[in-house]
């Protein structure tokens, strides 16, 4: 009797810690505060992005007039030239930026022909955008030369670590993509990966800080953390049942569970016959 409830106990014990709880791997369930087909305001207004060291940066000058390039060539120019539109086209090829963009360097800056170092880290690309236009204002073209300067990141780069279909660094051409887009677009997450302990790390001037979004949850649209941020690093934890072994699948599962009691019954009968 004492060896049937021990039996008992073991296939209970590897039952139970074998299932995955559908909870824990369906994306934006109902929530106590939020129902499904319930309008929803998402947060999209999020502090502005501050530029980091190694951020490629592409940097263009656009004038409805003709003006003198020559001291700024290695600006991507466009204007009425049709030379230079050409020449437009060539640098927003995917991966150019990394060889003819603008790199914040380990120090901050970035270095422009005639402008010099301008130091970039710290500033939004609205704010840097700014300031090279007033620069290039005040010293190389007249007022009524109506120059406009645009800066924007060569893409948003993010990484994918851990429990994910496809880890590594991804980058899309998006001005704002959410961390469930994001996932997906890396290939999403597997049966055995825990999306409710979803880790965000994200850069700060003062440092590296750690942020944890539970994706089964539809309120984690209102997370000021449900869009990412260029250079976040999305960590999602596997779940105990892969680190215990029992499967990923319920057939597998059973096998194991089966397997595993039958060794089971098999050394107690011998413990049992050895007894007596």
């Amino acid at each position: 009797m004492h060896s049937k409830s021990l039996l008992l106990l073991v296939f209970v014990v590897i039952a139970t810690a074998s299932c995955v709880p559908i909870s824990k791997i369906t994306y934006l369930q109902e929530s106590g505060t939020i129902k499904n087909d319930s309008l929803i305001e998402v947060r999209r207004v999020q502090s502005p992005y501050r530029l980091q060291i190694n951020d490629v940066l592409s940097i263009q000058i656009k004038s409805d007039k003709d003006v003198d390039t020559e001291l700024i060539s290695s600006f991507t120019i466009s204007n009425n030239n049709s030379a230079n539109n050409n020449q437009s086209n060539i640098a927003q090829q995917p991966g150019s930026l990394y060889f003819n963009g603008y790199t914040v360097d380990i120090h901050g800056d970035i270095r422009i022909p005639e402008l010099g170092k301008i130091k970039a880290i710290g500033m939004t690309v609205e704010e840097l955008q700014d300031y090279i236009t007033k620069e290039l204002t005040e010293k190389y073209f007249k007022p009524e030369a109506k120059i406009f300067v645009t800066v924007k990141l060569d893409g948003l780069r993010y990484t994918m670590v851990g429990e994910v279909t496809s880890p590594g660094q991804k980058r899309i051409f998006r001005e704002q993509i959410s961390i469930v887009e994001a996932i997906a677009d890396g290939g999403g997450v597997p049966i055995t990966g825990d999306l409710t302990d979803v880790k965000i790390v994200r850069q700060y001037p003062e440092g590296v800080r750690t942020h944890t979004v539970d994706l089964t949850r539809l309120d984690v649209v209102n997370s000021p953390y449900y869009f990412l941020r260029p250079n976040d690093m999305i960590v999602v934890n596997p779940l105990p049942q892969k680190s215990i072994g029992t499967g990923t699948t319920g057939l597998s599962t059973f096998t194991t569970i089966l397997s595993v009691f039958t060794a089971t019954v098999g050394t107690v009968l011998l413990i049992n016959s050895l007894s007596n």
